[in-house]
């Protein structure tokens, strides 16, 4: 109960179960006395700085204590905010939200080694990421190694956010820490020459004749409600030459080669449909005709109903962004019955699609980039 929690007005039995924490180790320690892992605090050793679970510091500090009546059990109070948190600060020990712990030395060792992944990806070298995980974790305070996961995800949410390419297989995971995030951004500002060349090597275009058609068909990403609260006040800018969505679009060839790999694709599409008296028929519109189409091959849903195909393609991977013009929207809405987008991802490695069928605006959260600027207003604007 929490009125035993308050009992514990010795400060030594509480280092005494600090000491056991780190003499036996975390699973042993929570294994003796029948604790599981901190969900939100920890508690960290002031000899070692070793982070402890909280509640099970605080039942085994009772224990110590009162030893003829035992250490407290994990049912027997709550852990928290308001129960253990307290007990521990007023006997002088520090008690940190877990995630928040990490010192400036771990975070900036952490963006350093993620960034060696990220480089050693995007040049398409072959990497380990259980051996950059255990080589880090040789470097920190007792880190496991699933906390040293997560905060790797948490990277990957800082550079999402910022619309930059994150390691594949480090999945973007919010409630990243506000040290991180500053850490984040100071590599970005201090390693601009290291950014281009992972911007460089992301840009990488292979030719179609270089790859199968056979892709990875996938469901397109959903839209995630971001939380900008933490963010900084001021919105970090970052020089154009690593906007990943501008310069994947504004890149030509790598648009026009992902555009002759869906050519092909839909060539074998038409004929696994049964409809390979098609293929002939179809068009590439951007090819023959421009841009101004607002959509880049004409191919089949069926006998005398097209599919109206936009074409784009990325190196990096499924839930990167990409730019989408005002006339690609509103064919979209206007031909909604016809309009496909094609999104094909991880082009350089295995190319993967998802499509988008219909009006682009029910799919998509469309933020402004860009505006035309003249000497004109129209009525009613």
């Amino acid at each position: 109960m929490a009125s035993d929690l308050s009992r514990i007005d010795r400060r030594a039995s509480v280092q005494a179960a600090l000491d056991e924490f780190v003499s036996l180790g975390r699973a042993a320690f929570l294994a003796k006395y029948g604790f599981g892992k901190s969900r939100d605090f920890l508690v960290l050793d002031p000899t070692t700085g070793t982070p402890c679970d909280s509640k099970a510091i605080a039942g085994a500090a009772f224990g110590h204590q009162f030893p003829d009546e035992g250490p407290l059990e994990a049912a027997d109070f709550s852990g928290g905010e308001a129960t253990v948190v307290p007990t521990l600060e007023r006997l002088g020990f520090q008690v940190v939200r877990i995630g928040e712990d990490w010192n400036d030395a771990e975070v900036t060792a952490t963006v350093d080694s993620y960034f060696e992944m990220l480089r050693l990806e995007a040049l398409g070298h072959p990497f380990r990421k259980t051996e950059f995980n255990e080589a880090l974790r040789a470097r920190l305070r007792g880190r496991s190694k699933a906390s040293v996961e997560l905060k790797f995800q948490n990277i990957s949410a800082v550079l999402w956010a910022l619309e930059l390419p994150f390691i594949n297989g480090y999945k973007p995971r919010g409630n990243s820490q506000l040290l991180l995030r500053q850490v984040v951004q100071k590599f970005l500002s201090d390693q601009q020459s290291l950014i281009r060349q992972i911007a460089d090597a992301f840009e990488e275009v292979r030719t179609p004749d270089q790859q199968g058609f056979h892709a990875r068909v996938v469901d397109p990403p959903s839209v995630q409600m971001v939380d900008r609260s933490g963010e900084a006040a001021t919105k970090l800018r970052l020089p154009r030459h690593v906007d990943f969505a501008a310069r994947d679009e504004a890149n030509r060839r790598l648009g026009r080669a992902g555009e002759q790999w869906a050519i092909g694709y839909e060539h074998i599409r038409l004929h696994r449909e049964g409809l390979e008296d098609l293929v002939q028929s179809l068009k590439w519109v951007s090819e023959d005709l421009g841009d101004g189409a607002g959509y880049d091959i004409e191919s089949f849903d069926a006998p005398g109903a097209p599919r109206l195909i936009e074409v784009k393609t990325t190196n990096r991977g499924h839930a990167s962004s990409f730019s989408i013009s005002r006339n690609e929207l509103e064919v979209s809405r206007e031909r909604e019955d016809a309009y496909c987008l094609y999104r094909i991802f991880n082009f350089r490695e295995q190319p993967s699609l998802y499509v988008l069928r219909g009006d682009m605006t029910k799919h998509l959260h469309l933020q402004p980039i860009d505006f035309r600027a003249s000497f004109k207003r129209f009525i009613g604007e």
